[in-house]
Formats: structure tokens, C-alpha cells, sequence
């Protein structure tokens, strides 16, 4: 997209966020609600709020960052516990699985939100999530929570260029979403599963590997990387590094998939 589109339609953002006279943001930290609350504040100033959720189904590293983010920017942040854990509809990981947890999770940054004095609550969606299968859509869609940057025809790669634009190290951050979109569907969602995948999501980040994933099968890790990386991963040292400490995680085999990393995958 040329700079004059992506620039009118960073302007009908700004349009859309002056509608409001507050914002809560639903903010994971990621690319699109990191943009998103960034381009908030600039318009509504201290009007603006994020809220995180905590649970064992998101990364701690991610949550992390959120904090840190809204500390830099001078952001009023705060963070909620949500409970999906102890939702057997959740746990049981159906199709269905998203917009269970959502349906549980925005009430209660709906009700976080309106302690401060802020009637509506937004999250991050771009125009790509229509084209996806987004069950959790669905109940944002329900339960009216605004969805800015599908208003002003925003896609992701026009949020990473306006990200680039406006110096937000979240720019080429690579996508992220939470842990239990590793386990496959129908798989119960354990909080021993969880730890295993984040830990060894964490060994694999940590040594470099940003675009990835650690698909959960049982007792086997099946990793999923940006292909630009598979001569690196088959490295002995790095090699031998990562199917220990994975198997240290809890895992007894360790694998890579060969088709690379594909965001959503497990959508299959």
C-alpha cells in the first residue's frame, strides 16, 4: 500500500478515536493492540486505559512486556485475573474454545473498565481476523466491543507499517496468541500442558527463534519455525540444546515440522 492510503487511513482511526470521550483497551501486548492503544492515547490522552488479563493460558513474558509498555508511554494499566482455567467448556477444548473464553473475559474488563469511569471497552482486531476463523470475534461481536481499526480498514500489514511509522518497537513483533492454541482441538487444556509449551516456547525465543511455535501433541513437541531458521535449528550444539531442555520441559520427543511455521495451524 502506498503512504498516502496507509496515512488516510491512520486518519480515520483518529476520526473513529475522537467518537469517544474514553477507551478501554483490551491489551495482550501484541502488534495490533499495542498499535492500537498507542494510537488512543494519542488522541484521548489520560482518558485512555489498558487492560491486560493474567491467567496460565498467556505467555508471562507477554504480560511483561504490556506492563512495561504502558509504564514507558505513561499509560494507565491495570491487570485482571481471568478464570477460563476453571471453565469446563474451556477446558475441554471444542471449536468453540475462543469465544468461551472471551464470552468469560470481556465482562470483566467491561466491569474493570467502568470502575475507572470508562464506558467502552476495544480490542485489536484488523480487517484480516474476517477472514479467518475467529470464534472469539464473534463474541466481541455480541457483546458490541469496538473494534476501531476494522472501522477504519485497517490490515495487519498496514498496523505494522503505521507501527514502524510511529517508532513502536512492536512493529516486526512477531504474532502471538495464547498457549492454548497449541494444544489440538479437543485435547484438554491442563495447566501442566501449558507450563510445558510455555517453557519450551521460552528456549526457543530465548535462543533467537522469534517466529515460532511449540504444537503440543501428548508427550511429543512438534516445533514449527520461520523456514529462514531450519539450518540454524539443525546446528548440533543448538540442535542438542533445544530437544534437552524441551525434554526437561516434560516432553519425551521432540520434533519439526517441516511445512514451518503457520499461524493458525491448528485450525486444520
Amino acid at each position: 500500500m502506498n503512504s498516502d492510503d496507509l496515512i488516510a487511513k491512520k486518519e480515520s482511526l483518529i476520526s473513529i478515536l475522537k467518537n469517544y470521550d474514553s477507551l478501554a483497551v483490551a491489551f495482550s501486548g501484541g502488534v495490533d493492540s499495542t498499535f492500537l492503544l498507542a494510537a488512543a492515547h494519542g488522541v484521548l490522552g489520560e482518558n485512555v486505559a489498558a487492560i491486560t488479563a493474567k491467567s496460565p493460558v498467556h505467555p508471562a513474558r507477554e504480560i511483561e512486556f504490556a506492563g512495561k509498555f504502558a509504564r514507558n508511554h505513561g499509560i494507565k494499566h491495570i491487570i485482571i485475573r481471568s478464570d477460563e482455567m476453571n471453565l469446563s467448556e474451556f477446558t475441554a477444548n471444542n471449536r468453540n474454545r475462543c469465544y468461551v473464553c472471551k464470552k468469560n473475559l470481556f465482562p470483566k474488563m467491561i466491569e474493570a473498565a467502568s470502575k475507572m469511569g470508562i464506558s467502552k471497552l476495544a480490542h485489536g482486531a484488523n480487517t484480516d481476523d474476517l477472514k479467518d476463523f475467529r470464534p472469539g470475534f464473534s463474541a466481541a461481536s455480541e457483546m458490541v466491543i469496538a473494534s476501531p481499526m476494522i472501522e477504519a480498514g485497517l490490515s495487519k500489514q498496514d498496523i505494522r507499517d503505521l507501527s514502524k511509522m510511529m517508532l513502536l518497537e512492536t512493529w516486526d513483533k512477531p504474532a502471538m496468541a495464547c498457549l492454548a492454541t497449541r494444544i489440538p482441538y479437543g485435547t484438554a487444556i491442563t495447566i501442566e500442558s501449558l507450563k510445558m509449551i510455555e517453557e519450551a516456547e521460552n528456549t526457543l525465543i530465548d535462543l533467537g527463534f522469534s517466529a515460532c511455535r511449540v504444537r503440543h501433541h501428548g508427550n511429543l513437541a512438534r516445533i514449527e519455525l520461520a523456514k529462514k531458521d531450519f539450518d540454524r535449528m539443525m546446528n548440533e550444539k543448538t540442535r542438542d540444546s533445544v530437544v534437552g531442555k524441551l525434554k526437561k520441559a516434560g516432553y519425551l520427543y521432540v520434533s519439526m515440522d517441516l511445512e514451518g511455521y503457520v499461524q493458525g495451524s491448528m485450525n486444520r
